[in-house]
């Protein structure tokens, strides 16, 4: 029998977790939660539950959630709900991503297609890991960071708490990012170095 899974989002990052979830073939979805509901019905057939005002009514139908929304401070505060409800947060994986199983990750986070986490790199809670980013040996994503597609962080980094790497950005060797910044796309932020 397949774990029950609620996806917490039902737009277009609701829908691509959701398919990461099916793909992998542990899941069954037991619906969708979005406060687009009651007006939004159903996604591929599935239910929109209902909204995100009370996480409880929906033990019932499964156990385990995994909050599929891409603004962070959102996520982390229905992350939180999630928890304080009683539901448990896995780690969603696409198939066809890398990750190195020495690599450690909290709960929550979901990891896209194409997306490669190296050796020893350490995850928080919550990330977002979108398709064919790359988080290189010993970097750090900390709780509710995001890399956009084709983000990329090189050895050693560290994408601080909440913030945001938009597509195509890019970390170099050893730099920390602060809480809650937002790297433009096609941006690299170097650290200072001598020529």
């Amino acid at each position: 029998m397949k774990n029950r899974l609620l996806i917490v989002g039902a737009g277009g990052h609701g829908r691509s977790v959701a398919e990461v979830a099916l793909l992998t073939g542990v899941w069954e979805l037991a619906g969708f939660i979005d406060d687009a509901a009651p007006s939004l019905q159903e996604v591929w057939g599935i239910p929109v539950l209902g909204t995100t005002v009370a996480f409880g009514q929906y033990f019932a139908m499964a156990d385990q959630a995994v909050v599929a929304i891409g603004n962070n401070a959102l996520r982390e505060r229905l992350h939180g709900d999630l928890v304080a409800a009683g539901f448990q947060l896995p780690n969603l994986i696409h198939p066809r991503a890398v990750v190195s199983p020495r690599a450690k990750m909290g709960v929550g986070c979901t990891i896209m297609a194409g997306a490669i986490v190296g050796t020893e790199a350490c995850l928080g809670d919550g990330v977002i890991v979108n398709s064919n980013a790359v988080i290189d040996h010993h970097c750090t994503v900390e709780d509710f960071g995001h890399l956009g597609v084709n983000g990329c962080m090189a050895g050693g980094s560290v994408l601080g708490h909440g913030a945001w790497m938009q597509a195509g950005s890019a970390l170099w060797y050893g730099v920390r990012v602060p809480a809650e910044r937002i790297i433009a796309p096609g941006v690299g932020v170097v650290a200072s170095q001598r020529l």
